[in-house]
């Protein structure tokens, strides 16, 4: 039985997630919703027990290639546990302030949390489909989380049918690479793909892209963001702009580079031909933004553009510099959202951009706060954004696609007049007469707000002294390049 003891041992952050949800389940039918903040709490304990067990638990594979544990999973997995542990806690004095509390909230993201584990340690075509699948299943019934909001069950509606839509894609493209393959498994596939490019093996790659492309909504199969950024409740934005992006990008890296690296060159086109549209709707679909949940969906559509430049580079570096890029890029998307949360006026939650005038003479510390992480994401040097594009420019590059890179470089000047008009609110113009100040609450909110943006600047350079090493370890472990 040793198989089965390392295959238990490999698998237990998944496990640990999935037997604690349905625990918690129970505790929470029995309890009912009084027992919100309780299971919120042991969620989020789950969620860092989840990241321990990944981080010291041995390296390998189990269920005959199926579940891989390397450096990549162990770094990916770490990322998403612990960004779904901030959902919740960002998600609970929201919930409670707008009275739409459950017990299911923070039982949903476990759940979710569970299948974007299996997304980061796919080893073939079912696993991937599998943590695809469960994971979804759980962010479209988050989507619509408030039951009584129009705007919410539209958009949680949207997200279903156009998840079907792309699991459609991605299961076409599935059978086509099995078909022609003869296997399921990753390293199966991609000594296949070595020695017979067929036409057949191509068109499922591209299918197989497409469909998780809108995982991680990089255009052209973006329609659906915008709509459910804006409908879903605002901690659950914050759940969908980090943890499944980071795990579907993840699952790209691997599944290109792990299945198709000897077709890199087919691939890559697609790709960067993707983070161009990805530039180009991102950027000059936010200019018209007057919503603020509306203009980060167009900004994280840019910026999923930049992470698969990096993938696209085909290389170890190119593998680090996602790593890296990604993970700026969930501080500073939780440093925004931290914010948003935190910030009212008269008992109403700040939606609109224009609603950010005079924050400066209400907040100062929380205007200086969104200012930082609104250069960052721009990308102004300094600021942890400007490393993250750095990483991927470069990657890019030095695999030769220096023109996309420029093209990255522009749309990231485009980009930054809808970032400038929030600074210009903040500083510079006065809230309407009649309108009532700006509060801020809850603590945990502000207190995210506030190490996010320290983060950003000027701490990045000590979080970069030991990340980078880190994103080193897991290219090089996952052996791209």
């Amino acid at each position: 039985m040793p198989d089965l003891d390392l295959a238990l041992r490999l698998s237990a952050p998944e496990s640990t997630l999935a037997v604690g949800g349905l625990v918690l389940l129970m505790l929470g039918a029995f309890m009912g919703d009084r027992s919100a903040k309780l299971v919120s709490a042991l969620s989020v304990a789950l969620l860092v027990a989840a990241t321990a067990v990944t981080v010291t638990g041995p390296l390998g594979q189990a269920f005959n290639g199926a579940y891989v544990a390397d450096p990549l999973a162990v770094y990916g997995k770490a990322l998403i546990f612990l960004s779904s542990a901030v959902a919740i806690i960002l998600g609970g004095g929201w919930m409670h302030r707008t009275k739409i509390a459950r017990f299911e909230y923070p039982i949903l993201i476990v759940l979710a949390s569970a299948g974007m584990g299996m997304m980061a340690s796919s080893g073939d075509l079912i696993s991937l489909y599998i943590g695809i699948e469960l994971h979804s299943l759980a962010l479209y019934v988050l989507a619509a989380f408030h039951r009584d909001d129009l705007k919410a069950s539209e958009a949680g509606l949207k997200y279903f049918v156009l998840g079907a839509l792309s699991s459609g894609l991605l299961l076409y493209g599935a059978s086509l690479i099995y078909g022609f393959a003869g296997s399921m498994r990753f390293d199966e596939i991609a000594a296949y793909a070595a020695t017979n490019q067929s036409t057949g093996l191509i068109f499922g790659l591209v299918f197989l892209i497409c469909g998780l492309a809108f995982k991680v909504s990089a255009a052209p199969f973006h329609m659906w963001t915008p709509d459910v950024y804006e409908g879903a409740p605002t901690p659950v934005v914050a759940l969908f702009a980090t943890a499944p992006k980071v795990a579907a990008m993840v699952l790209i890296a691997r599944t290109l580079e792990g299945a198709f690296a000897g077709s890199h060159d087919q691939w890559a086109q697609v790709l960067i031909l993707i983070s161009l549209i990805s530039f180009a709707v991102g950027s000059f679909g936010g200019l018209a933004q007057k919503d603020i949940q509306r203009l980060l969906a167009y900004s994280s559509i840019a910026n999923i553009g930049y992470a698969l430049l990096g993938i696209a580079a085909g290389t170890t570096l190119g593998i680090q510099a996602m790593l890296l890029f990604m993970t700026l890029y969930v501080i500073d998307q939780f440093g925004f959202f931290a914010i948003l949360l935190s910030l009212s006026r008269g008992g109403r939650p700040i939606r609109k951009i224009a609603d950010l005038a005079g924050l400066r003479k209400d907040k100062p510390l929380t205007a200086i706060a969104l200012t930082v992480l609104s250069l960052s994401v721009l990308g102004m040097p300094p600021a942890a954004g400007f490393w993250g594009k750095f990483y991927v420019f470069g990657a890019a590059a030095d695999a030769g696609y220096w023109m996309a890179g420029a093209a990255g470089l522009v749309a990231s000047v485009v980009a930054g007049f809808y970032y400038l008009r929030i600074i210009k609110l903040m500083w510079f113009d006065k809230a309407p007469e009649g309108v009532e100040p700006i509060d801020a609450s809850p603590i945990e909110a502000k207190t995210i707000a506030l190490a996010a943006a320290a983060f950003s600047f000027p701490l990045v350079m000590v979080g970069l002294t030991w990340l980078e090493p880190l994103a080193r370890n897991a290219a090089v472990g996952f052996g791209a390049g």
